[in-house]
């Protein structure tokens, strides 16, 4: 099993980025992706997640309109579209797997994360 995030960098407050979760090993259709982000020091906080069937979609209040996952069945990639980023979203952001509809913070699998900066 492996989850592999990709398209972090560096980029100024009020830009965007779109980060990718590139799944393999499972049936990815049957899991909820969700993203989360964590910087040292600090805890694990859930961002968004998704299910096939949209039941469990979620996004923390921090990045309501402004952050969009969506997730393509047929690359197994789930992506987590952020624009107008501010300087609070600076993490380490990871994608998880679970079975099920809903994210927790008990995920089955993890990825190993991908860092967003973002300077003021």
């Amino acid at each position: 099993v492996q989850l592999v995030e990709s398209g972090g960098g560096l980029v100024q407050a009020g830009g965007s980025l779109r980060l990718s979760c590139e799944a393999s090993g499972f049936t990815f259709k049957d899991y909820a992706i969700g993203w989360f982000r964590q910087a040292p020091g600090k805890e694990r906080e859930g961002v968004s997640c998704h299910s096939d069937s949209h039941v469990g979609l979620y996004y923390a209040e921090s990045v309501k309109g402004r952050f969009t996952i969506s997730r393509d069945n047929a690359k197994n990639t789930v992506y987590l579209q952020m624009n107008s980023l501010k300087p609070q979203d600076t993490d380490v952001y990871y994608c998880a797997a679970v079975d099920g509809y809903y994210c927790t913070g008990y995920m089955d699998y993890w990825g190993k994360g991908t860092l967003v900066t973002v300077s003021s």
